[in-house]
C-alpha cells in the first residue's frame, strides 16, 4: 500500500502582505507529478488546507481544480480533514466526493468515525481521518463535560475511531495535533481554547496505529516512533522555517504494518532567506533573487533608503532590522530602557541606539525646549 502524506497547505495564505497563489500553484503541480510518477494508493491531506476559515475565491479555485485533476487523471484515493485554521463546515461540504469509495473527507466533529477501507492486493487497509476541533465542540459532539484539552478531545476521537474498525485490517490514522516531543515553528497557530489548557498530545494516543499521518506542524519529523509523523507545510511561512527541508511524506505500508518512509523535497519558486551584513556588501551582490528576504544591516549608523535600495536587488525584501556590535537596535533599546520619569535620558539613549552618538548640546537644549512647552500647555488644560 503507497500513501502520499502531506499537510499544511494553507492555501490563500500571504507572505508578509505578498501573495503566494503562484508559490502554491507550484507546489500543488509538484503533488500532481509525484501522484503520476509515484501512484500512490492513497493521498492524505492532514488539515490546514486552507489559511483561515473564510479563504478567498481564489484558493477554492485552487483546491477545487486539484481535486478534480486527482479525481479526473487518477485512481488515487483521497483522505482530507479540516485543521485548526479551516472551517469544518467548508471542508466537510466536499463529502459529496465520498461517492465511490474513493475518498473520506472529515470537517466538523461526529461521533461516529467510519473508517474508508481500502482493498488492497496485500489485504485491506483502514483510513481514520480525525478533523481538528476545539473542545468546546468535541464537549457537545461526545456528550463528555470532562474534555478540556486538545489531549481529552482527541482521546475521545480515537476510541470513536476504533469502535468501528473491522478485524484484521491495518489502520492509518490521519489527525490534526501538537504531539509531545516535536518541535513547532513561529508561524503556527495555538491549538487550545481553555486557559492555562496543555495544549500537547502523549503519542501514546495513537496505540495500535500502523500509521499517523500528522498535520499542525509545519517542520517534517517524526514524534514518538517512526510511524508517527508529521509531513510539515509545503512553504516556508516564517524566516524561522527558512532552514527547514520542505518535503512531501511518501509511505509504503507492508502487509505487517511496518512502514518505509521516504521524503520527497518541494522546490518552491521562491526561498526564505536572511541576510546579514553591510549595506553596501549587500549591494554588491551580483544579479537579482525574487526571494522572501529579512536584511540585517551591521551599518555603524543608519543607512539612507536602505530598503528602498535593497529591493532594487531583492524586491521581495520584506523586514530590514540593524544590528550593532551583535544586538538588534530593538534588543539594545530594551536592554537600556529608561524610566520615562526622565525623558530626555530615553531620546538621548534613543539616539545613542541608533547612530552610536553623544546626545550633543544644541540637541539637548530642543529638547529641553519641547518638554518645556508641553509642561506649560499641561498645565494649561
Amino acid at each position: 500500500m503507497r500513501i502520499l502524506h502531506t499537510s499544511d497547505w494553507h492555501l490563500g495564505r500571504q507572505f508578509n502582505g505578498i501573495s503566494l497563489e503562484e508559490d502554491h500553484q507550484a507546489i500543488l503541480d509538484q503533488v500532481l507529478a509525484a501522484i503520476d510518477v509515484r501512484k500512490p494508493d492513497v493521498l492524505i491531506i492532514a488539515g490546514d488546507i486552507f489559511d483561515r476559515a473564510a479563504p478567498p475565491a481564489s484558493a477554492v479555485r485552487q483546491l477545487n481544480n486539484f481535486v478534480k485533476q486527482v479525481w479526473a487523471d487518477t485512481s488515487t484515493a483521497i483522505v482530507m480533514i479540516a485543521g485548526n485554521h479551516d472551517s469544518g463546515d467548508r471542508v466537510g461540504a466536499m463529502g459529496v466526493l465520498a461517492a465511490g469509495g474513493r475518498a473520506l473527507i472529515s470537517g466538523p466533529l461526529d461521533p461516529v468515525i467510519q473508517p474508508l477501507i481500502i482493498q488492497h492486493e496485500s489485504g485491506p487497509v483502514a483510513f481514520s481521518a480525525l478533523s481538528f476541533g476545539f473542545e468546546y465542540a468535541a464537549r457537545e459532539c461526545f456528550g463528555n463535560e470532562d474534555i478540556n484539552c486538545p489531549e481529552h478531545v482527541l482521546r475521545a476521537q480515537m476510541n470513536a475511531a476504533r469502535a468501528q474498525l473491522p478485524p484484521d485490517c491495518r489502520w492509518v490514522v490521519t489527525a490534526h495535533a501538537y504531539v509531545e516531543g516535536a518541535r513547532n515553528s513561529e508561524s503556527e497557530r495555538s491549538l487550545g481554547r481553555t486557559v492555562g489548557g496543555i495544549e500537547t498530545v502523549a503519542p501514546s494516543i495513537f496505540e495500535g496505529a500502523d500509521y499517523v499521518a500528522l498535520g499542525h506542524l509545519h517542520r517534517p519529523q517524526t514524534a514518538g516512533g517512526e510511524h508517527i509523523r508529521y509531513s510539515g507545510s509545503p512553504l516556508a511561512f516564517g524566516f524561522d522555517e527558512s532552514e527547514h527541508e520542505k518535503s512531501m511524506t511518501f509511505v509504503e505500508l507492508a502487509p505487517d504494518g511496518s512502514v518505509t518512509v521516504e521524503l520527497l523535497p518541494f522546490t518552491p519558486l521562491r526561498q526564505v532567506r536572511t541576510l546579514r551584513g553591510k549595506l553596501s556588501e549587500l549591494l554588491a551582490s551580483k544579479g537579482q533573487s525574487n526571494d522572501f528576504v529579512k536584511v540585517i544591516l551591521t551599518d555603524a549608523s543608519p543607512q539612507i533608503d536602505a530598503m528602498k535600495r535593497m529591493r532594487q536587488i531583492y524586491p521581495n525584501a520584506v523586514q530590514l532590522n540593524y544590528e550593532t556590535d551583535g544586538a538588534p537596535t530593538g534588543q539594545k533599546l530594551e536592554n537600556g530602557r529608561s524610566s520615562l520619569d526622565a525623558p530626555q535620558q530615553v531620546v538621548a539613549q534613543f539616539l545613542g541606539a541608533v547612530r552610536s552618538l553623544e546626545f550633543a548640546k544644541t540637541e539637548q537644549a530642543i529638547v529641553d525646549e519641547a518638554l518645556n512647552e508641553l509642561a506649560i500647555e499641561s498645565d494649561a488644560a
